[in-house]
């Protein structure tokens, strides 16, 4: 989704690349904690360190993988978190996750839900002012549940041209969830409630602020309090308690499609108060909040079923899997059964998440680099297709491992 916006970027990124980057001791990105549940002796961290090593030789400038099942789990770093600096990436390194923190906003309102502080078939005018979704078409009579699963046809204000300009003009603003609105007011929807399902930002910036209201808490406090400490989530934070902390890894885009890379770093802050994107995690934590999810350990039964209530998009997505919408999450159609995935682009930035209830294994990766000739490489169905491939495949087809 943030794609889009990127084409704009070009001519500001332009005066950026003569700028030069910042060098820092390796001790700067060194963790404050290690991943003690890291299985070197893992049957799969063959193949999954020579995967990662694939990835690097391909320009990618640095990976990391992890699967998680009932050996255990492993997680392999390649690659460098700072190309000006040398500094090699490390398995428990931080960087950004983007969009997958809505499969954490989901999994928070379904909480609320259980909690009895909220219904997900109420529509949102009960829970905040007119003044909060005025000239939003759709919004007042959109439920919770059909802002999760994109129903709702609200205009994404991340593809209106006039958000597009703003960003490009100043790429280091940090945006407030009242200002991103403003570019999904006045715009027409997608189509009627409920008819199609259509992915969707301002759905997701919607729901934060009713966490907030019936919480009475920001919502990154909330997921602090009822998943990240919780599931020890050690490495897991939302970027508004700190935007760019130290140690996370350096971001780069591929600017010319030529595999030169410039340092993004700092771009952009228009997700950094608001639960449509901001996660800053690494593929460990990733992984093991797919797990844990979906092995039910965080949702009731009840909850998670209808976390998995699938609905097909009038037009089917001919470029990719084939794909259904739920709650915060999609279900994709792969050579090895079903999937259950959401991913995230930031500027600079990709990661990952995807659970196989068949195998019950968890596979996460992230990268320090997109766009240009980098989404091929990391981000395509045919990527996705090898990295299933590499992990789930055996001489017999595919089992559980």
């Amino acid at each position: 989704m943030i794609k889009k916006v990127f084409q704009l970027l070009v001519v500001c990124l332009l005066g950026a690349c003569t700028e030069k980057d910042e060098v820092f001791e390796a001790s700067f990105y060194e963790c404050t904690s290690g991943i003690t549940s890291n299985n070197l002796q893992h049957p799969l961290a063959n193949r999954i360190d020579s995967l990662a090593e694939t990835f690097i030789n391909k320009g990618i400038p640095g990976i990391m993988i992890s699967v998680r099942n009932k050996a255990g789990q492993y997680t392999a770093s390649r690659g460098k978190s700072d190309l000006a600096s040398n500094v090699d990436l490390q398995a428990c390194n931080i960087t950004r996750a983007g969009s997958t923190v809505k499969t954490f906003t989901a999994v928070t309102l379904l909480m609320l839900q259980e909690d009895g502080l909220l219904d997900l078939d109420d529509p949102i005018s009960e829970y905040l002012s007119k003044k909060v979704f005025h000239g939003i078409e759709n919004a007042e009579n959109s439920t919770i549940r059909q802002l999760l699963n994109h129903s709702s046809g609200i205009h994404n204000y991340i593809q209106d041209t006039k958000f597009q300009t703003a960003s490009l003009n100043d790429l280091i603003k940090e945006w407030q969830p009242e200002e991103l609105l403003e570019y999904s007011r006045g715009r027409n929807a997608y189509f009627a409630i409920g008819t199609d399902v259509r992915y969707s930002n301002t759905n997701y910036i919607l729901l934060g602020l009713i966490i907030e209201e019936v919480t009475g808490l920001p919502f990154y406090e909330v997921f602090e309090e009822m998943l990240f400490r919780p599931m020890h989530l050690n490495f897991t934070s939302f970027a508004a308690t700190d935007p760019v902390p130290n140690g996370i890894i350096r971001g780069y885009v591929d600017l010319y499609s030529n595999l030169n890379l410039i340092n993004a770093t700092y771009y952009s802050g228009w997700d950094y108060f608001s639960a449509d994107g901001g996660l800053i995690s690494n593929t460990s934590d990733l992984s093991l909040f797919m797990a844990k999810l979906f092995q039910g350990e965080l949702l009731s039964t009840e909850s998670l079923s209808e976390m998995k209530s699938w609905i097909a998009p009038n037009e089917p997505n001919k470029d990719g899997f084939e794909t259904f919408y739920g709650l915060g999450i999609f279900q994709i159609m792969t050579d090895y059964g079903p999937a259950y995935l959401h991913s995230g682009d930031a500027i600079g930035y990709f990661a990952s998440m995807v659970y196989f209830p068949k195998q019950d294994i968890a596979i996460s990766w992230a990268s320090n680099g997109n766009y240009g000739k980098l989404d091929a490489i990391i981000q395509s169905k045919e990527t996705m297709e090898r990295i299933f491939e590499a992990i789930l495949k055996t001489k017999s087809g595919y089992k559980e491992q």
